[in-house]
This record gives structure tokens, C-alpha cells and sequence, in this order.
């Protein structure tokens, strides 16, 4: 017998526990399971053994586990309103596309398949591949129509700030509105999509006519939409988990509190500790006019 044998059996025992606690509700969605180091108190096994039950767990789709936050138990998933079926003679490439997006909307972007669709629509897989290619034609169609239905104003502001806050809302706004978006337009392989690629010509026209050098042009050309999606990215990971824990983040952090707590006592901390729950924030919203308005103030200190 290996010793992954060994750490396994006992591994079995505890999750046995724990998934009891979790069928008679004595652990509900959302509460924190026991965390490894208390597993290894109450049940006096080591501490790999305590890792391993609560992987076997988390591979069962009882809990979900974060860095840094511990586990919870995963709540039900609700149920999606059941989505009328569509007429095969709504079966066009622009009524897949926004079948698609409605989809990626509801459920996220990882929902959206081709016989899922095809199944909305009562066809085989092979009927919508008159239609659309495969997935990734699929992908840039809906980033197309996203873009597309809320275009850049052909007169651009007068002043370059300006621009560039008119560019990098709009951004946001259809990233917050489509939580999937920011997933599908990485910064460095962007797709080559015409109607997103006028926000980087925007963008540019607006840089140069702040008088920044060629060099932190294409700085600010990167940095900008990577300040955008980086929080459009953070705000998508917290809709996912206040779905996986019925819980806003308000709610999270007093889950966690006693346990912050111990660490904020041990005087590693002073700083975080002063603040506190100062630092949670659920506005994401403010949180990027905030980060836009100071970048914007960095580059006006460089515009000539």
C-alpha cells in the first residue's frame, strides 16, 4: 500500500463527515467548512490528510475553494427560467448570434456551445454550420454585435481627455453588461475586430494630441484597456462567486471576519488591520472611475 493509500483512507472518513454536515444542512450554502488546520484538531489527522478531504470535496461540487478566502459550501445552482424553443425558421446567422449572446449573458460564456444552440433552436449541431464556422467564428460574431450596438460617436470631444474617458466608459459599459466580454478580448492577441479597433484608433488620435512621446503612446495604448478589463475581469470573478456562495462580498468578509481577525491580532499586520473592512468594496463602478480619473491625472502631467 502507497502512502497515497495511507492518506487516503482516513481522507474518506473525514469527507464522509463533512458531506453529512452538508446534506442535514448542518453546514448551509455559503458557511465556511472547517479549514485544514481545524480538520487536523478535530479529527487528528495529518495535515496532507486534511487537504485531501477537502479536495474530494471540492472535486464532488460540494464546496468551492478561493485562494486566500478558504471553502464554502457551493450553493444550489439556481435554475435558469426555462428558455422558450426558437423556430428552426429562426435559424439565421444574426438569430444564432444573439441567441449566443443572451445565453453568455444568463449563464456566462462557458454555456455557450454549439449543440447547446443548436438545441434552442431544435436542429442539429450540423444545421448551424451553415450559418457559422465553429465556436471561434461564433466568439467574434458576438464580440462584433456587442461592439457594434453601442459604436464610438463619429465627432469625437474636442479635448484628448476627453476622448479618452468617452473610449475607456463605453468600454466598461459593455464590459459590465456582458460579463463574458473581457474574457473573450485579450490585450495582447486582440481579435481583429473593426469595430473594437476603433476604440485604439481613438485612443491613439487622443495620446498624440496630448503631445506624449512615441514611447509612452504605446504604453498608455496597452495600459489604459488593461486597467479597463483588468477590473471588468475582477467585477465578472465576483458575480461568479456571489453565484457559487449566495453571497456579496459584504456578506463574504463577515463569514471570514473571525478568522481575519486572528491575523490582524498578530500584529503582522498593522496596517490592514487599521483599515479593516475599509478596505472591502462591492462598487465597482466607483472603484473604476476612481482608477481611470488617476491614471488620466498621470498622463495630464506628462501631456505637453
Amino acid at each position: 500500500m502507497t502512502v497515497e493509500d495511507d492518506e487516503l483512507r482516513p481522507a474518506q472518513r473525514v469527507a464522509v463527515e463533512l458531506r453529512r454536515k452538508i446534506v442535514e444542512g448542518v453546514l448551509r450554502p455559503g458557511e465556511r467548512v472547517p479549514s485544514t488546520r481545524q480538520i487536523v484538531r478535530d479529527f487528528g489527522v495529518a495535515m496532507a490528510t486534511a487537504s485531501r478531504a477537502l479536495t474530494l470535496l471540492r472535486d464532488e461540487g460540494l464546496i468551492v475553494t478561493r485562494p486566500g478566502s478558504g471553502s464554502v459550501v457551493r450553493a444550489a445552482a439556481p435554475r435558469a427560467p426555462h428558455a422558450p424553443r426558437l423556430s428552426p425558421r429562426e435559424l439565421t446567422r444574426p438569430g444564432i448570434v444573439a441567441t449566443a449572446i443572451a445565453l453568455a449573458d444568463r449563464e456566462g460564456i462557458d454555456a455557450v456551445s454549439m449543440r447547446g444552440l443548436a438545441g434552442r433552436f431544435g436542429v442539429t449541431p450540423m444545421s448551424l454550420y451553415h450559418h457559422v464556422s465553429g465556436r471561434d467564428e461564433l466568439e467574434l460574431l458576438m464580440i462584433r454585435s456587442v461592439f457594434r450596438a453601442e459604436p464610438l460617436t463619429t465627432a469625437a470631444p474636442a479635448g484628448w481627455r476627453e476622448q479618452l474617458e468617452q473610449v475607456y466608459r463605453l468600454q466598461w459599459r459593455l464590459y459590465r453588461r456582458h460579463h463574458w466580454l473581457a474574457e473573450l478580448v485579450p490585450l495582447t492577441r486582440p481579435p481583429l475586430v473593426p469595430e473594437a479597433m476603433a476604440h485604439s484608433e481613438r485612443t491613439l488620435h487622443a495620446l498624440t494630441r496630448a503631445g506624449l512621446s512615441r514611447a509612452e503612446r504605446n504604453r498608455a495604448t496597452f495600459a489604459l484597456p488593461a486597467l479597463v478589463r483588468g477590473l471588468a475581469l475582477a467585477a465578472a470573478d465576483e458575480l461568479r462567486a456571489e453565484r457559487e456562495t449566495r453571497m456579496r462580498t459584504a456578506e463574504w468578509w463577515t463569514a471570514i471576519d473571525a478568522e481575519a481577525q486572528q491575523w490582524f491580532r498578530s500584529g503582522r499586520f498593522p496596517r490592514l488591520a487599521a483599515e479593516g473592512e475599509q478596505l472591502a468594496t462591492d462598487d465597482m463602478d466607483a472603484l473604476f472611475e476612481h482608477s481611470l480619473a488617476r491614471y488620466l491625472d498621470g498622463l495630464a502631467v506628462m501631456a505637453k
